[in-house]
C-alpha cells in the first residue's frame, strides 16, 4: 500500500474512533434517546413516541422524567407532581400541593373522555406512602393517564438516583416532533 493511503485509513480511523468517544460521553453523562411504552402518559406521550433525555437538568415540579422502575427491570416515564417536602392531596379531582390548588392542563383530554368524570380518586400522602411529606432524595410521581397509569400511587416514591433524567424533547413521530409540553 501506498504511505498515503496508510495516511489516509489511520486519519479515517482516528476521527471514527474519536467519533464514537463522542457519542459514548454524551449518552452517559448529558443525554440519552429512548422509547415510550405503555400509554400510562397520554396524550402528552404515545406507546413507541421516541423522546431525548437531558441527563444535566435540575428536577422541577411537573417535569416529566424517565426513571428506573422500583417494581420492574424497566424504564418508566412519568410527570414529577411532589418534590422533597411537599405535602400531596387530591380531592374531588383537584390536585394540592402544600394546600394550594394546582391546575393540570395536560389532564383535561383524559377528563374529557373519562366515563367516570373523574381520573383522580381521591388521597393524600399519608394515606398512600404513611408519610405526610415527600422525604428528601425521593420524589412523587404521577402519570397523565391517571386511571391506566401505575405510578407512586402503587409503588411509592421515586428515588433521585434511579432518575435518568427529564424529556426535553421527542423526535418521532415526525408531527409530534419538538419540545413536549
Amino acid at each position: 500500500m501506498k504511505k498515503s493511503t496508510k495516511k489516509e485509513i489511520y486519519s479515517w480511523m482516528k476521527s471514527i474512533a474519536l467519533a464514537f468517544i463522542i457519542a459514548f460521553i454524551c449518552r452517559q453523562f448529558l443525554f440519552t434517546p429512548t422509547t415510550v411504552f405503555g400509554e400510562s402518559m397520554s396524550p402528552t406521550f404515545h406507546e413507541h413516541d421516541r423522546i431525548v433525555v437531558s441527563k444535566t437538568t435540575k428536577i422541577e415540579r411537573f417535569d416529566v422524567i424517565v426513571f428506573n422502575a422500583p417494581d420492574a427491570n424497566k424504564h418508566y416515564i412519568k410527570r414529577v407532581i411532589g418534590l422533597p417536602g411537599d405535602r400531596i392531596k387530591v380531592q374531588d379531582d383537584i390536585l394540592y400541593v402544600n394546600g394550594k390548588e394546582i391546575k393540570e392542563p395536560y389532564l383535561i383530554e383524559n377528563k374529557k373522555g373519562s366515563p367516570l368524570n373523574k381520573i383522580t380518586w381521591d388521597f393524600t400522602l399519608k394515606e398512600i406512602t404513611g408519610k405526610s411529606n415527600v422525604p428528601k432524595g425521593v420524589y412523587f410521581v404521577m402519570g397523565d393517564n391517571r386511571l391506566y397509569s401505575k405510578d407512586s400511587r402503587s409503588f411509592g416514591f421515586v428515588s433521585a438516583e434511579s432518575v435518568i433524567g427529564e424529556v426535553k424533547f421527542r423526535f418521532y413521530p415526525l408531527e409530534k416532533i419538538g419540545n413536549p409540553k
